[in-house]
């Protein structure tokens, strides 16, 4: 038998650990590229997915979508959508969707700014994002507060540091910029600190024009380089129920004429701004996707746009979000069958609604986490550090829910199952009642056989005790932390910041650009 406390202190040397989580490993694994390796799970029959859609169809002929920008109801009519110019009601015939589901495309190739971080949206493919769109960030040294540039860039270089977030994104909003110069400053960081594939606001032509150009100087593309493929995406709200902004008509008027990548997103709450059904709010997201991503087929044959679901219910006594929930776990695997109708790429949502990183937060994420992975979504927004419903993005959060986040990137990896790996040989050289730490198919296999927790300690209560009795959210500071402190950016987008900052002096000196609502 081998002691315990021996056995302990081997498990201790074989990782590496210093009493914090995250120390370096020779275990090197891929997760740039992950195809989902589980078969979609359904809810719905296939019948009840085909009147979903249906329904869908008849929402959109009989009862129309409101369109409030002139320019969207100009393209419907003109493509042959009943325009009420009373009402702005536009009421959109199903041969005009199902013209525009043949030219979506079914695949998506997404330029980064190394082609090592190159994309391949499509049915099958996997990719992660951090939360998005919040107005705070906390961590558990300076707690909560409304989101900085400073806390911005600090995100971009953790987003890019993890391999198993794939894209950037608007994590939280720079309130310390103003409004019209904002952009400029989103813009800089994702571009001079990563080289992943950015986000663009829709905030109005002014600042995605902005947007377009910082990126064509970044990557030295032209015009039509630029054009001729998908370099960043943006995110398309529609106002459930059945409403679509001018801002956000504009988006993806503006992103389909350049063939950059809308992720056309209704955000349908069952029991508030959607039927109180599963099938019901799937049913009206379903219409207001449709209508979306009809109107940029409408602007450009062809344009790249991925199927957007972020379906989830509301407390019925408080009317608060509400996420990882059952009903919302249900909405991502009826989307997932929703869009595999379609062939589109499709996106889901993950998140919590709790107020800080604790285990409602971890729980509420995962059960979210793994709906969006069994229901087959190519893209997972606010898979890691999202809370309180979107109102704020958390750094110790983050860290955590990045370690749910590798535990699924490793079940894509193939297992081996060759003659060697099944290892006959070292059954037979371990005698009963022995113990394999020593045997030689271990020792070959011991220092890369293992996923390497980023922020799990695996230490026994005594090991744990001594180093500190820290929590997971207090051992995930000190894993951001050492992540901000080494983090070196790509030179590749260092040297842009020259030819960005001329720009944008130019820009700023020229008043910005406000956002359009």
């Amino acid at each position: 038998m081998v002691d315990d406390a021996a056995r302990d202190s081997r498990r201790e040397r074989r990782r590496g650990r210093t009493g914090e989580a995250g120390s370096e490993s020779s275990r090197r694994p891929n997760y740039h590229s992950l195809k989902n390796p589980f078969l979609p799970q359904p809810i719905f029959s296939d019948d009840q997915v085909a009147s979903i859609h249906d329904t869908a169809l008849r929402v959109l002929e009989e009862l129309g979508i409101k369109v409030l920008l002139p320019q969207a109801r100009e393209h419907f009519a003109r493509a042959g959508a009943l325009v009420d110019p009373d009402t702005d009601m536009v009421r959109i015939g199903r041969d005009m969707v199902t013209a525009a589901l043949a030219s979506a495309p079914k695949s998506i190739h997404a330029h980064a700014g190394s082609r090592a971080r190159d994309l391949t949206l499509e049915l099958g493919s996997m990719t992660f994002l951090a939360g998005c769109g919040a107005p705070n960030v906390t961590d558990l040294e300076r707690g909560r507060r409304p989101g900085t540039l400073a806390d911005f860039e600090d995100l971009m270089r953790l987003v890019q540091h993890f391999d198993v977030l794939h894209m950037l994104g608007p994590c939280i909003e720079p309130q310390d910029v103003d409004n019209r110069f904002r952009h400029y400053a989103v813009n800089r960081a994702q571009l001079t600190l990563s080289d992943k594939f950015p986000f663009v606001f829709a905030r109005g032509t002014p600042q995605v024009e902005d947007g377009f150009e910082m990126l064509r100087l970044a990557r030295g593309l032209s015009q039509d380089e630029f054009l001729a493929g998908a370099h960043c995406y943006t995110v398309i709200n529609t106002n459930s129920p059945r409403q679509l902004d001018i801002p956000m008509a504009q988006g993806i008027i503006d992103f389909a004429r350049a063939g950059q990548v809308s992720v056309i997103t209704p955000f349908c709450l069952a029991g508030a701004m959607a039927p109180i059904t599963v099938a019901g709010a799937l049913t009206l997201q379903h219409a207001e996707a449709l209508a979306g991503l009809t109107l940029a087929q409408i602007v450009r044959p062809g344009a790249p746009v991925v199927y957007g679901s972020f379906s989830s219910n509301v407390d019925m006594k408080s009317g608060a979000p509400a996420f990882g929930t059952p009903e919302h776990v249900k909405a991502t695997l009826g989307a997932g069958q929703l869009a595999r109708f379609t062939g589109l790429p499709w996106r889901s949502g993950g998140g919590s609604a709790a107020n800080i990183s604790d285990a409602q937060a971890a729980h509420e994420t995962q059960f979210a986490l793994w709906g969006s992975v069994l229901a087959g979504a190519t893209m997972c927004i606010h898979a890691a550090g999202w809370l309180e419903g979107g109102l704020s993005v958390s750094f110790e959060k983050l860290i955590t829910d990045i370690e749910a986040l590798q535990t699924v990137a490793e079940l894509c990896a193939t297992t081996p199952g060759d003659t060697d790996t099944i290892g006959f040989e070292a059954i037979a050289e371990v005698q009963p009642g022995g113990h394999f730490f020593s045997a030689g198919h271990t020792m070959a296999r011991y220092r890369t056989a293992f996923y390497e927790p980023l922020v799990a300690d695996w230490s026994n209560f005594g090991n744990w005790t001594q180093s500190g009795s820290k929590t997971a959210s207090e051992r995930a500071t000190g894993v951001w932390r050492r992540a901000l402190a080494d983090f070196v950016p790509p030179a590749s987008a260092v040297a842009t910041s020259g030819v960005l900052d001329e720009f944008i002096a130019r820009r700023t000196a020229e008043g910005g650009a406000a956002p359009v609502s």
